[in-house]
């Protein structure tokens, strides 16, 4: 496994982060196709035997009870220093907006249930889930900074917002002298590359670093023609981002398959290799064992200049999908994704 620095921060990651969406009480949250936690385990543990350090899920995943499964699994197979735990916080729900409760107190609320789950006494990175338009923008940052000097969170990354979004946020916090954001989790992959149009230049300016999430499409870049999965089948979430363009997408997907056949590999570790010259560490997914184990094989997998462009050259313009696509304040009070399985906060 190959190691990096995430942006500005002292934290040494590996470039690939397991993302623990996948792991939780499947009748507990938005997703039926997650795992129960003993199999959770066994593929944590298989990560940590192949150099993954860096661990990504969230309070909303499965009611909080992805948290739970990674924090025992990190407590049970790890050193606590030797990991690199990242979480993520929702908006404020109406009800806290109707009792006053401030952006500040929200956000302590949600990392001591956070903390709470994962059994930990802080984070590595406390990230801000997606754009709050209902919560003043000092509110967030000046909360997230209580949270950095309270010892609660190292470092903030942030989630799901525009390049200017980001840019705004990090100025404010310069000024005030507050944590910046180092690190953003976007939406990228092969066939969603929206994310080079102004987010990869803003962070290559600004030594921001990115994680992008969906690193796989769920799942499209690693699947043959005909080939299925229990996900594929279930997440209603990813048909909505991905099965309107599945047409344009196929010409990259078969080019995906066609190297590594070329290379002997899966389609995974070329999807992955792709990506991994555009970002610090994808978030990948992994439902099962050879999962995480082809996401490692990619960190040492090289393509040539030619092979990447031969990848990038069937792509054409996406419309945004999924959260991005509701990132607007009309938007801001309507249900998304996450909306629902969120556990009560403390």
């Amino acid at each position: 496994m190959r190691y990096t620095k995430l942006g500005r921060s002292d934290l040494s990651v590996s470039r690939i982060c397991l993302g623990c969406m996948g792991f939780g009480d499947a009748k507990n949250g938005q997703h039926s196709w997650t795992i129960d936690e003993a199999y959770s385990r066994e593929i944590i543990k298989r990560a940590l035997e192949l150099g993954v350090n860096f661990f990504d899920t969230a309070i909303a995943y499965q009611s909080g009870t992805s948290e739970q499964y990674v924090g025992r699994a990190v407590r049970d197979f790890a050193k606590r220093e030797d990991v690199v735990i990242a979480t993520k916080f929702l908006p404020r729900a109406e009800d806290e907006i109707t009792v006053g409760i401030s952006g500040q107190q929200h956000i302590e609320r949600m990392l001591n249930t956070s903390l709470s789950n994962l059994g930990l006494d802080y984070v590595d990175l406390y990230i801000y889930h997606m754009w709050d338009y209902q919560t003043p923008l000092y509110e967030i940052m000046d909360g997230l900074n209580n949270m950095v000097k309270a010892g609660k969170a190292r470092y903030i990354g942030i989630s799901n917002c525009f390049a200017w979004q980001l840019a705004k946020a990090n100025a404010l916090a310069e000024k005030e002298g507050f944590a910046k954001f180092v690190s953003i989790q976007g939406h990228y992959n092969l066939i969603f590359r929206e994310e080079e149009r102004e987010m990869a230049k803003l962070c290559a300016q600004d030594d921001i670093a990115m994680t992008p999430y969906s690193a796989l499409a769920g799942g499209r870049l690693s699947k043959r023609p005909g080939e299925t999965s229990k996900r594929l089948v279930e997440d209603s979430y990813a048909k909505l981002k991905y099965d309107a363009t599945a047409e344009q997408d196929s010409e990259i997907i078969r080019r995906v398959a066609e190297l590594a056949d070329r290379h002997s590999v899966t389609m995974t570790e070329i999807a992955l290799a792709w990506l991994l010259t555009k970002v610090t560490a994808p978030v990948v997914g992994a439902t099962k064992l050879h999962h995480i184990e082809g996401a490692a094989k990619a960190a040492e997998l090289t393509l040539a200049a030619e092979e990447l462009s031969y990848l990038e050259e069937p792509y054409v313009p996406h419309t945004l999908v999924g959260v991005m696509a509701q990132n607007t304040a009309s938007a801001a009070k309507e249900s998304h994704v996450w909306s629902t399985g969120n556990q009560e906060i403390k």
